[in-house]
């Protein structure tokens, strides 16, 4: 007798919804297994936030534009759907910290704004005195008492003073999660600074000394020229579109929402906007957190969900001829500091940092604009972001000219915060789910990282609960 298949429903085509799929139909295919999947997309497109834009040899993202090269999970993907030589690495060069209208290089040495070199540091220009001698206090501060969560800017502030946090590590880290470094969670984010204290109590001797001893390769290794990020030649929604031309034909459906998920013993019931059901065995949510409380909403566990903020945030990039920048600057971009009075976050000078980006002869900027507590300028008109952008990078260039290109990406709600007790928090919804919608699983921005090589972590994750769930330990 044939085993009867078993369904498992992706909701939600972004890349983790996107790896995922990819993933467990591979398995399937290998082990011959009695599955069969579906992956149900709301727009008429996969991918999410991963948006490539190209017109007269520009390759303009929309949404992120690198993936960084130690986290494997992204080139093996890549590798996998046949796009090993497309890979290249960014440029690399100066990077500045913007500072009440002047620009300051980055001090070497610094780990995520915290100094493992003691002279770049002192001769910084980013920092006074009196802010320096109390970055300084960090080499005699006791280690902290607290075991439980607390913010990034909390933990820095009391190792390393405001204006160490306000001037560099504040920008650096509100670049990755565009939120408030006061509400966000140290554990979530960057636990590894947690352990650094427990274990060395100084942050700058404990990451000097966690630099100084790290295992380095044996033997000879091939020097790969360009930095510590990695993108693709044909932009990273070719990443997508590899993944999504491996998948099994009907497999994917586009412009179809998921309005209730309701459990029928072992099985699951989908409401679909369609007007049709899919009864499945098991589901990945991959959806943002606001998507899934409503999708769940008999389940009041998932209520947590509803007052996790999200932050809007928009980009511009902006293409010139290069003979328009009168004031060139030797470097890949800078971040703004919190106390500069600036609507842009970040510039990053794509031109320089990816060659592959720009036609010869042009130069390409990518501007961030929207910040907690100031996310106004995300909703104002394509002209008035353009005007206010410019504005401020005339600040510090001498731009002539009104860019000849420009493509403007806003992302409302788009970025998950994971404020104070994110981590206990998806520990109590995940134990609930457990108990009450077992075979059910999230993965995806909202829940254990926001880099695409996390997503794609989590959708590997979610293969494995997946198979163990539906048929045991293979």
């Amino acid at each position: 007798m044939t085993q009867q298949k078993k369904k498992v429903v992706i909701i939600g085509g972004g890349i983790t919804g996107v790896t995922t799929a990819y993933y467990l139909q591979k398995e399937i295919k290998m082990k011959d297994l009695p599955i069969e999947t579906v992956l149900i997309e709301a727009s008429d497109r996969l991918g999410g936030k991963i948006q490539t834009y190209t017109e007269n040899g520009y390759v303009i993202e929309k949404g992120p534009d690198s993936l960084l090269a130690r986290k494997l999970s992204a080139s093996r993907l890549a590798a996998e759907v046949g796009l090993t030589d497309q890979i290249v690495r960014n440029g690399t060069g100066k990077s500045y910290v913007l500072v009440k209208d002047k620009l300051h290089p980055m001090p070497g040495g610094s780990i995520m704004g915290i100094p493992t070199k003691i002279t770049p540091f002192a001769f910084s220009g980013l920092f006074s005195p009196l802010g320096k001698l109390r970055a300084g206090l960090d080499l005699v501060i006791p280690r902290s008492s607290e075991s439980g969560d607390q913010s990034l800017g909390k933990f820095f502030r009391r190792r390393l003073g405001d204006e160490v946090v306000d001037h560099l590590i504040e920008p650096l880290l509100s670049g990755i999660y565009a939120g408030d470094i006061d509400q966000m969670s140290l554990l979530t984010t960057f636990p590894e600074f947690f352990e650094v204290e427990k274990k060395y109590r100084s942050l700058v001797l404990g990451m000097k000394q966690s630099r100084s001893t790290a295992p380095k390769p044996k033997g000879k290794t091939e020097k790969k020229p360009g930095g510590m990020f990695i993108s693709l030649s044909g932009g990273l929604e070719s990443l997508v579109q590899g993944i999504e031309a491996k998948l099994e034909t009907d497999s994917v459906k586009k412009n179809v929402l998921v309005e209730k998920v309701e459990r029928l013993g072992d099985l699951y019931k989908l409401q679909l906007s369609a007007g049709e059901d899919i009864i499945a065995d098991s589901v990945v949510v991959t959806i943002p957190h606001q998507q899934t409380a409503k999708i769940f909403a008999d389940y009041s566990f998932f209520e947590p969900f509803k007052s996790v903020p999200s932050t809007s945030v928009a980009n511009v990039a902006m293409a010139f001829p290069e003979s328009a920048i009168k004031k060139d600057i030797d470097g890949t971009g800078f971040v703004v500091s919190r106390d500069s009075d600036y609507c842009i976050t970040a510039v990053t000078w794509t031109h320089k940092k990816w060659p592959h980006s720009t036609p010869k002869g042009k130069a390409l900027l990518r501007c961030y604009v929207g910040k907690p507590g100031d996310e106004e300028i995300v909703s104002k008109s394509d002209d008035e972001i353009i005007e206010a952008a410019l504005k401020d990078l005339n600040k510090t260039m001498d731009i002539t000219m009104k860019p000849e290109l420009t493509v403007i990406t806003r992302w409302h709600n788009g970025m998950p915060q994971y404020t104070v007790g994110h981590k206990d928090r998806m520990k109590s919804i995940k134990e609930a789910m457990d108990n009450y919608l077992p075979g059910i699983f999230l993965a995806g921005a909202s829940y254990e990282g926001l880099a695409v090589p996390d997503c794609i972590d989590q959708g590997e994750e979610a293969v494995r609960k997946v198979l163990t769930y539906l048929m045991g330990e293979l």
